[in-house]
């Protein structure tokens, strides 16, 4: 009686979620599922009349056009470079700091991660002008690293990394220390290996943050051979028209990287976001 209650009660609740949970399938997918149908249409037939949701003959030349026209092999390399030193740079510094916070003990500390943690109520349009002013009294205007090196260190990175090494345990760092192990080697020998689950969301997280940014390229870039992807998705939309078959094939080729990064890494996410963070 209970088994058939209990199977009773299972179908009425899948047959109230299951159309909700195809209802938000269909709205996730279909955009992305148009985008590509659409970038593998002829150009002609993009905004053909009745629509198609797939390509008939599916072909490349939009693709072909965008690496011929456009050079986006070159900015798809530039935001490859960015994206990939400015993710290891971020998790370089977050690591460090991380672990400074998490396991030693000092006068300030609390007010020192206060403070890195106070400059996230500060909007971004409040600081570009001192950084610009910085990076271009060092030089760094118009260069890929001065895209690279203003926004590198998070402090969301830094608080991502503390909670997670403070659920490492004390005992394994003094023991290290007993045997005279110097603290860079306990770093690298010890805190990183058991943080790579978090050293992987912080990476994927960096990346897509930078892999996505365009206002600080806009900002620093002039040159247009050291333009990043972004950017040059922004440069087919213009005043009178928008060149929608490049733009269509530049967008899924822009999408691939971000892809590829979670799903490679996605067992890593929640792990590495919330060990630690109930832990003191």
């Amino acid at each position: 009686m209970t088994t058939a209650l209990l199977s009773s009660r299972a179908a009425r609740d899948w047959a109230f979620r299951g159309p909700l949970i195809a209802l938000v399938l269909i709205l996730f997918l279909l955009p992305p599922l148009w985008l590509l149908a659409s970038a593998l249409k002829a150009p002609n037939d993009i905004f053909a009349w009745p629509p198609t949701l797939l390509p008939s003959p599916a072909t490349l030349v939009n693709f072909a056009t965008a690496f011929d026209q456009s050079g986006f092999g070159l900015f798809f390399q530039n935001s490859l470079f960015v994206s990939t030193i400015s993710a290891a740079i971020s998790v370089l510094i977050s690591l460090m700091a991380g672990y400074a916070l998490a396991k030693f003990r000092f006068k300030g500390e609390t007010f020192f991660f206060m403070l890195i943690m106070s400059a996230l109520m500060i909007p971004l349009q409040i600081i570009l002008i001192p950084i610009f002013i910085v990076l271009k009294d060092l030089g760094l205007l118009n260069s890929l690293w001065g895209v690279i090196l203003a926004p590198a260190a998070t402090p969301s990175g830094v608080f991502i990394m503390r909670q997670y090494i403070r659920s490492i345990p004390d005992s394994l760092l003094e023991a290290a220390r007993i045997d005279g192990t110097p603290e860079w080697r306990i770093l690298f020998r010890i805190i990183l290996p058991l943080s790579i689950p978090a050293i992987a969301a912080l990476a994927a997280f960096n990346f897509v943050w930078r892999w996505n940014d365009y206002l600080w390229p806009y900002l620093i870039i002039t040159d247009q051979s050291k333009w990043t992807v972004q950017l040059a998705l922004a440069n087919n939309v213009g005043q009178w028209d928008i060149n929608w078959p490049r733009l269509l094939a530049m967008s899924v080729l822009s999408v691939i990287p971000t892809l590829v990064l979670f799903v490679s890494l996605q067992r890593y996410f929640m792990n590495g976001l919330l060990s630690g963070a109930t832990k003191e």
